[in-house]
């Protein structure tokens, strides 16, 4: 398909020389005044913008400014065209937004070819853009891979499947919608917070892997000193994530995977590990992973217990309201029963 041309000139003569000039190569729609090019821009977006600057009533500079300001239409690449070719409105130009300009009267080999070049780099940038967003897709998708793989490994340490990762990130996302629908945190649920919990709940466990096996596969209740050395595995995987991640993740993700790995057993009236916070002293990614977390625990057969109903794991939850889960965020979570249940079917609980 031809590529579209917007001409907007208030000399109708320009407009018809840039039409003749175009038509062949280009489709061209041509406007007189810098409305009716708004207007225009309102149903259609063209792959160019030729663009008069001495316009009555708005000028040339005054639509770039409007181009500017919408998300959409600042990706249109804009030409200039204007008869003063002093360097103050070159600069202007270029200071505006614009890729080139072109000046006035035509010289019609010179217009073409720089119309051409100009089609010719958006086409090799977008190419270029979608070269970089596919392998960034892959890399992504590479880390998550391996943040998977990593806390499957640290979870079959202890007896627990790989799929508690999965179920729990699961119950993480569902909770999130939730508060979401209820406006809890909108200002802090931005999509790349929630992207980056998503992303970094399997990653909680990790400071597991600083445990031993003996104390980990324990089939028996532990002691008071092995209890204190599997409570370390709290603040060893916050050094762990922000050791090792720091240098190769946004740091956005690492301090939601720090909060998430350091204090997902915080309790919300206190007394918890490691730090002892209460209330929202504790992260909000922590206090949303607790409850999954916990959840999950209840429901999941371990190699030392078996999995309970969800009638049953509702019970215990709710008996920790305001002790160890905020208030709000539980009452969230308890509100999805039905949802909940399809997740467990899903995942054969």
């Amino acid at each position: 398909m031809k590529k579209v041309i917007l001409v907007v000139d208030d000399d109708r003569l320009n407009l018809m020389v840039a039409q003749k000039l175009l038509s062949e190569e280009y489709r061209v729609a041509a406007v007189n005044s810098g409305e009716l090019a708004l207007h225009y821009l309102e149903r259609n977006i063209p792959d160019l913008v030729l663009l008069d600057i001495q316009m009555p009533k708005m000028d040339g500079l005054e639509v770039m400014r409007r181009l500017q300001e919408d998300k959409q239409w600042r990706k249109i690449s804009v030409i200039f065209l204007t008869a003063d070719r002093t360097e103050k409105t070159e600069e202007t130009c270029f200071k505006m937004g614009a890729v080139d300009y072109i000046g006035k009267p035509f010289v019609p080999a010179i217009m073409l070819q720089r119309i051409r070049r100009t089609l010719e780099l958006e086409d090799y940038k977008k190419n270029l853009e979608q070269m970089v967003e596919q392998q960034l897709q892959r890399i992504t998708q590479l880390q998550q891979d391996i943040i998977f793989s990593m806390a499957n490994l640290i979870e079959s340490r202890d007896g627990t499947t790989g799929e508690h990762v999965k179920r729990t990130s699961a119950y993480v996302n569902l909770l999130v919608k939730k508060m979401q629908e209820k406006g809890l945190y909108a200002n802090q649920l931005t999509p790349s917070y929630i992207d980056y919990l998503k992303k970094a709940s399997p990653l909680h466990d990790i400071g597991k892997i600083a445990v031993s096996d003996t104390i980990l596969q324990k089939p028996g209740a532990l002691t008071k000193v092995e209890y204190q050395l599997i409570q370390l595995h709290a603040e060893e995987g916050g050094r762990l994530i922000r050791e090792n991640m720091s240098t190769i993740a946004e740091q956005e993700f690492v301090e939601i995977a720090c909060d998430m790995a350091s204090f997902h057993h915080e309790k919300w009236a206190g007394g918890g590990y490691p730090k002892g916070l209460k209330g929202e002293a504790i992260p909000l990614a922590a206090r949303i992973l607790a409850i999954a977390d916990v959840f999950d625990a209840l429901v999941s057969e371990r190699q030392y217990k078996k999995g309970m109903s969800l009638e049953k794991a509702f019970s215990i939850l709710k008996e920790e309201r305001g002790v160890s889960f905020q208030p709000e965020l539980l009452d969230a979570f308890l509100e999805m029963e039905e949802e909940l249940r399809e997740l467990m079917q899903e995942f054969s609980l």
